[in-house]
């Protein structure tokens, strides 16, 4: 029988390191080493107990979750995933973190009384602890784009779409980094909560001036060079074509294999729009 997950929660707020423990408490597969209020603290439970995953507060008095992700993966790289609340300045902080090598970012959520506001974070944790730390502040610097990126587009790819979801967020940057102005339009659906994929886009945009990269918005007609983001939340990206132009459509509807917005119902609509004079590719994935 597999030994459990060991997790470290640190949080400066006893009443959320209680409500994690409490959800962590239904899962089988995890084991709660100690919790800590602090950074101090949790550098000295990380020595004692050896954790396989570290639950870590975006936001904390003194030494911020930022400031400690960095001390964790210069001297000991172990998965972590940030806790980080729903608002404009926690997303950026969020981005920031999986920039720095963080596993993933799980999102406070307001829940009715009695329900669990941290019912995904337990999944997060396992599959974190399969995976191995990898530090960006250590990583080195990635090799120069292939020199043929511009020319093999040739005239056969009108449309990329990119599906991604946990670390999508090193892998995009890398990957669109390459990518030269005139590119086909390329429309991309990462798992992300609200809010994170607006400041994802907004990050890549910033340091990629070479395409002109946003959150999809409805309607748009796609041109070279443009990059959009599906938008967490409750609609789905789809690709429409009218008069041989790519169109960006955003639908209601329920998540698909648990995701909305879903890479599953993106590529249908490339598919079935663009078929062979598009290109698809998936980065990362979780489960299925």
């Amino acid at each position: 029988m597999a030994q459990p997950v060991k997790v470290l929660i640190v949080d400066d707020s006893r009443t959320t390191r209680a409500l994690i423990k409490r959800s962590f408490a239904q899962n089988p597969d995890i084991e709660v080493c100690g919790e800590a209020a602090n950074p101090l603290e949790a550098r000295d439970l990380i020595i004692k107990d050896q954790p396989d995953v570290i639950t870590l507060d975006v936001e904390m008095p003194g030494m911020n979750g930022l400031q400690f992700l960095e001390k964790i993966m210069r001297m000991r790289p172990i998965p972590v995933v940030m806790v980080s609340s729903l608002t404009a300045k926690g997303a950026d902080t969020a981005i920031t973190a999986l920039q720095m090598g963080a596993f993933d970012c799980y999102p406070k959520h307001n829940v009715a009384p009695g329900e669990d506001a941290f019912a995904g974070l337990g999944r997060l944790v396992v599959l974190a602890a399969r995976s191995q730390p990898v530090s960006r502040i250590q990583r080195r610097t990635p090799s120069a784009p292939v020199s043929h990126a511009q020319t093999t587009w040739g005239n056969s790819v009108d449309l990329v779409a990119i599906g991604s979801s946990t670390g999508g967020v090193e892998a995009l940057e890398e990957v669109l980094s390459g990518f030269p102005q005139k590119s086909p339009p390329v429309v991309i659906c990462q798992h992300m909560p609200p809010l994170f994929t607006a400041s994802f886009a907004n990050r890549l945009n910033q340091s990629m001036p070479a395409l002109s990269i946003a959150e999809a918005q409805d309607g748009e007609v796609l041109q070279p060079g443009m990059v959009r983001i599906a938008p967490g939340g409750d609609r789905h990206l789809v690709i429409d074509n009218s008069g041989g132009k790519y169109i960006t459509r955003l639908i209601s509807g329920a998540p698909v294999n648990g995701h909305c917005p879903s890479v599953d119902v993106l590529f249908k609509s490339v598919a079935k729009h663009a078929g062979r004079n598009a290109l698809g590719i998936i980065l990362t994935g979780m489960g299925r």
